[in-house]
Order: structure tokens, then sequence, then C-alpha cells
């Protein structure tokens, strides 16, 4: 997955934040009226958005002669995918896992074991160690399907 630039990060997020409201999607002119502020060409957004599209981050469905996009995927699911990649950089894998679990917060915490927990099928003890009982093997990579 490609990091997004400054631009192309705004258009995501007028897609993701337009999303649960418009399943159809939005058009050009529709994001380029949310990124008011940034003076913006329409034809910047309209390549912008092309450009999207030809990475695999946006879909988008002909309507008429204008397009409407929507995004590929969840922005969680683009984040996630983004954590997995940045694990893949180099170095220990669990090293990484370890530095980032224990920077978390408590709360944040709490989220973590009680997806694991749910993704193993099992209950979490309350414990010192945290023990998981009857675990499942884990994906190895997030199922993006689920997330829409």
């Amino acid at each position: 997955m490609t990091r997004l630039g400054d631009l192309e990060r705004a258009v995501m997020d007028v897609l993701w934040d337009a999303a649960p409201a418009s399943s159809g999607g939005v058009t050009v002119r529709e994001v380029a009226d949310a990124l008011d502020g940034r003076e913006l060409a329409y034809t910047t957004v309209m390549t912008v958005l092309d450009r999207l599209a030809g990475k695999g981050m946006v879909q988008r469905e002909r309507e008429g002669r204008a397009w409407r996009y929507r995004p590929a995927a969840t922005r969680e699911a683009h984040i996630a995918q983004l954590m997995l990649e940045a694990l893949d950089l180099g170095g220990s894998r669990d090293a990484a896992l370890v530095r980032f679990a224990r920077s978390v917060t408590g709360t944040e915490a709490d989220v973590l074991r009680a997806a694991l927990g749910a993704e193993a099928g099992a209950t979490v003890e309350d414990g010192p160690a945290g023990r998981v009982e009857n675990p499942r093997p884990a994906r190895p990579a997030l199922d993006e399907a689920t997330d829409r």
C-alpha cells in the first residue's frame, strides 16, 4: 500500500467522512466543495481521484457524464494495513510489537486484549498473565471486506 500525500489524504478524508451517508459515492464537485479553503481547481481534484483509483484506494462508478467515488476500504482498514507494512520494514517484528504494546495507554491495551481474545475465540481470564483459553491461530492479514 502506498502512503498518501497531503492532498491525497485530504481527499480520502472527505471520502471516508462521506462514506456512511453516501453509499453511492461522491462526485468530484462534492469533493472539491468539501475541500473549501484549499482553493483547488476542479481538474486538480479530478486528477487526484483518478490517481487514487489507479492505486486501488477508491472505487468509481459512472453516473451519466460524471464519476462517483467511494473508498475501497475503511479508514481503519487502511491504517491497520499501514501498521502491518511498518512491521515489515525490517528488524524484528516481535521487538517492534513489544515496543508498540509498551507505548499504548491502559485503555488502548484493554481494546487490544479484547480484540485478541475475540479473534482467538476465547475469554481472557483476569490474572497477571492475562491467559487466553482455547486460542485459534490468528489470521495473517486483515479481511477488509468485513470492515466495510
